[in-house]
């Protein structure tokens, strides 16, 4: 987004994801068609708080991210079935090592409409597991509270790590994701 034009003057919405470690969440929405930016930071916890205080798991807050997207070019529906391709939604407060309530699986959801889509969505995604409960909140927006500058685009800004984060990124939210739906039905 340039800087002349800002989100609020835009016809661009937001949408705000919990899926986990917010480095890979941002990465599974950042180069998506129709997504126009992405921001990392904290959301549904007690105030603002930095990254070493939410990592205490006491504030209440979740890891997520912000998308901004072009609602011409992708809606929220669609955004919603990728938010459940990039994670494990029957992972209750964790994602793979990642263990603690700011990992949890949340939408936060700014209108009536986006609350009843993320709603169907998660009836659809519990078909696919008959012995497992998609554990994902769904929570009235609040707040965002924008993490610090290291933690924005922080895969994509790994130099040394760059090509191996992203292949485990990509091995493990694709690959593996696909071989543990067969055998966790």
């Amino acid at each position: 987004m340039s800087e002349e034009e800002t989100f609020e003057n835009s016809s661009y919405e937001e949408a705000i994801f919990g899926a986990g470690c917010f480095w890979s969440s941002e990465e599974g929405f950042r180069a998506y068609r129709g997504v126009i930016e992405t921001k990392v930071g904290f959301s549904g916890g007690d105030g603002p708080r930095t990254y070493e205080e939410v990592y205490t798991d006491k504030t209440g807050h979740a890891e997520v991210v912000k998308v901004i997207y072009d609602p011409k070019k992708v809606n929220y529906k669609t955004l919603l079935k990728r938010f459940f391709f990039i994670h494990f939604s029957t992972e209750l407060n964790q994602q793979r090592g990642d263990v603690g309530t700011r990992y949890r699986s949340a939408i936060f959801y700014k209108t009536p409409e986006e609350k009843e889509l993320a709603l169907e969505a998660i009836r659809e995604e519990q078909k696919k597991y008959k012995h497992q409960k998609v554990t994902t909140q769904v929570l009235p927006f609040e707040n965002f509270y924008e993490a610090d500058g290291f933690h924005q685009c922080y895969m994509k800004n790994q130099t040394l790590n760059k090509g191996i984060l992203r292949f485990n990124w990509l091995v493990e939210n694709f690959l593996i994701k696909k071989l543990l739906l067969k055998f966790k039905r």
